[in-house]
Formats: C-alpha cells, structure tokens, sequence
C-alpha cells in the first residue's frame, strides 16, 4: 500500500479546497447561462450605457419596426430584455414575449424631452452570479466536510487508536491491534510503537522469568541451608547431652558434623560464585593457559574423592592446548565438572578425561561410568539449582549449581559446554574454547 507524507497529504487537501468550489461555480453557471463565459462588471456596466444610449436617441423610432429588429439583435447580443411603454403606460415595444421574475435585476429610467415624458423603459439585466455563488459556497461547505472526514480517516482515527493501544499496554494487555495508516509519518510512528511494544513485552516477560526463578533459587537455597543446618544441630545437641558417651560415637558425631559444615561451605561458596557471575560483572584475569596442565590439577583435586570411591581416572590429555583465559576460573568449572562425573559413578567404576585440537578450537570430554542423564536432565541440567533426583535430600553431596556456574564460566571464555549420554552408557560433558598460539 503507497504511503503519503504528510505535507503531500496537506497540499491535496487544500488543492481540493480551493478547486471544488469553482468546479460548483462553473457548473452552476453554465447551467443558468448555458455559457462557460463570465462576463465582468465592467462589461456588463459599459453595454448597458450603449443600450440606454441607444433607447434614448431613439425615441421618434421606438415603434419603427426596423429599429426594434436591430434593438432585438444588440439585446441578444447583450443577453438583455427591455419594456418600453409610453407616457400613458401603454406597452410599445417587448423584446421577450416571456414576462420576468419580478427578483430579476433590472435597471429602470423614463425618457424626458424638452421637459416631458416621452416613456418608461424597463432594462431586464443578464442574470447575475449569485446562483454560482451560492454554489461555490456549497461546494465549499462540501470540501471543507470531505477534507474533514478524510483527515479523520487518515489522521486522526489511527492516533486515537494508537492512543488507546498506549492505555491498553499500560494496562498489562500486550495483544494489541496496532492500527494502520497510509500517511508515512504515522505508519512510521506505527512501526517505532510496535518494536516498543514487542520489546516491553519482551522484558515484562524477562521480568517475570526472572522473578519465578528469584522464588525458585530462595526456596531451593532455604531448603539447602535447613537440611545440613537440621542435621549439624542435631548431632551438636547430640553431643551437648551426653547422648554420645563413647570415644567411637563421639568421633562419629564429630565427624558428621565436619561434613555437614563442609556441605554447608561448599553451598554457600557456589551460592556466592553463581551471584556473582549472574549479577555483578567481573573482569577475567586473562593469560596464555595450556588446558590440559589445569585439566591434570582438577583431576589430582578429586582424586581422593575418586579413590575413596575405587574410581579410575584415565588421563587421555594432549599436551600444547593454548587457550586465553584466566586460570583460577576454568580450573573451579573443571573441578565442578569431575566432581559431578565422581558423584555420580558408582563404586569401581571410571572416568575418562580428553583434551585435543579440533581446527582452531581445543576440545575436550569428561565420561564417566554412571547412569547418565535421563531426557527431562538433558534438557534442564544447566538450570541453576536443578538435580534430577526425586528427592530434596543432599545425600550426593551437590548443591544443584555446579555444571551452571562450569557453562556460563565456559561462555565467559568464548567456549560452550554440552552434555550427552555415551552410546556404551554414561553422561558425556563435552567443551570447547579457541585455540591460541601461544608465539
């Protein structure tokens, strides 16, 4: 659909303006004189002083029958009637046999001679312009009416519309028909309104993830929290009352209590690294790292972890893996990803590290011999504080953010982090990061 602009729109409307109104004046003259001929005032002025002049030098010919037929064609000419009557009233000349109206423009004077009257002449003038003028003035009336209407159409009516869309928004219904127009300016208007509308759309629903997964995170966290705080409490008052008397139960409360301190600092530091990677941007402090020298620290960090378990981990490294990156970050996502692999592999089983060149990206992958994830895992296992377990409970020891804080420290670094299961059986962690040449 052609779109106008608006100072196009302006000069149309006021060429319409101004020329309806003389088309009406045309028209209805033309119809009332059957001529497209508009004679002047002076004209008129100066062709009636010829016909009274002619009127009265002829006063001795007034019943001639030859001066009349001549005083008919200079009428004709003139598009004028006359009456001439004598002294006595007694008609002696009529140019038209039709009698006029008696609203008909006429210009009346008696003929004196030698101080007496010789006779009355009635001129019967040409019709005037006002029934063309009382056309034009319709015709105005009707462009100023058309012009208002398409004005509406086309100005107004869209900017109530997009005026009552704005309050309907504000109101919270984001379903709203935009309303369309063939002037530029306004569609323009139209289209900045609706990107407006999509992107407030967009954020309120941001907002409202948002907001869900604040409630999400503070419940999740508060549950976290009760359980270990429930069970170090217990086991303190356990204590506190004597309840362990020996040596043995002594050291087994004890001991408890170490775990649960240690869960309980693990959460909070995960807790702490997940808001601030989420909320606060922290500068990376970056170098030239080989990947597979921070690979073997992560893999000595969880082997007595790994031992206590009889678990094997089978070191596939390749070495000369440069990337750009800060160390203490990738070796904290690859810690969480080996103790995630050592958490879920059973007793005896094994977890196989790789790192390689792939093109200009260093791969690597973490296996391991556990039940791997299950479909609805797969596609959540990044979300943060999910576990796939069907039970609150912490008896794996993870607080549900480790593999979210190991993926977005991956995309800190330009790198991704994907899960899968391996066809043999087992979940598969794999990434990648750009390769640099460490000259």
């Amino acid at each position: 659909m052609r779109k106008l602009r608006i100072r196009t729109f302006t000069m149309l409307c006021l060429f319409f303006l101004l020329t309806l109104p003389w088309i009406f004046f045309v028209t209805a003259h033309f119809m009332d004189t059957q001529s497209f001929s508009i004679s002047s005032s002076q004209q008129q002025n100066e062709t009636l002083s010829e016909m009274i002049h002619m009127i009265e030098v002829g006063t001795d010919k007034w019943t001639d029958t030859g001066w009349q037929n001549e005083l008919h064609t200079e009428l004709s000419k003139a598009k004028m009637d006359v009456e001439i009557e004598s002294a006595s009233n007694s008609e002696i000349y009529r140019s038209s046999p039709k009698r006029h109206s008696r609203f008909s423009s006429t210009e009346q004077f008696s003929v004196i001679k030698e101080g007496e009257l010789l006779g009355r002449v009635v001129l019967y003038l040409p019709k005037s312009n006002g029934v063309p003028t009382i056309a034009a003035f319709f015709g105005l009336l009707l462009s100023f009416f058309v012009v208002g209407v398409e004005m509406r159409r086309f100005l107004l009516k869209p900017l109530e519309k997009m005026s009552e869309a704005a309050r309907q928004i504000a109101a919270g219904h984001w379903e709203v028909q935009l309303p369309k127009s063939r002037i530029a300016e306004i569609a323009e208007v139209r289209d900045g309104f609706e990107v407006m509308v999509k992107g407030l759309e967009q954020s309120h629903r941001k907002q409202v993830e948002l907001e869900e997964e604040r409630r999400f995170v503070t419940a999740a966290v508060a549950h976290d929290l009760r359980t270990p705080l429930f069970a170090l409490r217990g086991y303190l008052d356990g204590l506190e009352q004597g309840i362990a008397q020996s040596p043995e139960k002594v050291t087994r409360y004890i001991a408890v209590c170490k775990e649960k301190s240690a869960q309980l600092d693990r959460l909070v530091e995960d807790l702490f690294t997940f808001t601030k990677m989420e909320y606060l941007e922290s500068e990376l402090n970056t170098r030239t790292l080989d990947l597979t020298q921070i690979l073997r620290r992560s893999i000595e960090s969880v082997s007595p972890q790994a031992e206590q378990k009889h678990i094997s981990i089978l070191n596939q490294l390749t070495d000369g893996c440069c990337i750009n990156g800060d160390s203490y970050v990738l070796e904290r996502a690859m810690n969480n990803i080996l103790e995630n692999a050592v958490r879920y592999t059973p007793s005896g089983g094994a977890i196989t590290v790789q790192c390689f060149k792939d093109g200009n990206k260093i791969r690597f992958t973490i296996r391991d011999t556990g039940p791997g994830f299950s479909f609805e895992e797969l596609e959540r296992v990044f979300e943060p504080l999910y576990r796939g377990e069907t039970s609150r409970s912490r008896a794996t020891g993870g607080s549900g953010l480790g593999l979210t804080i190991s993926q977005r420290m991956m995309k800190q670094h330009g790198g991704e982090l994907m899960v899968s299961n391996h066809p043999d059986g087992g979940a598969v962690l794999a990434g990648c990061l750009p390769l640099t040449d460490p000259n």
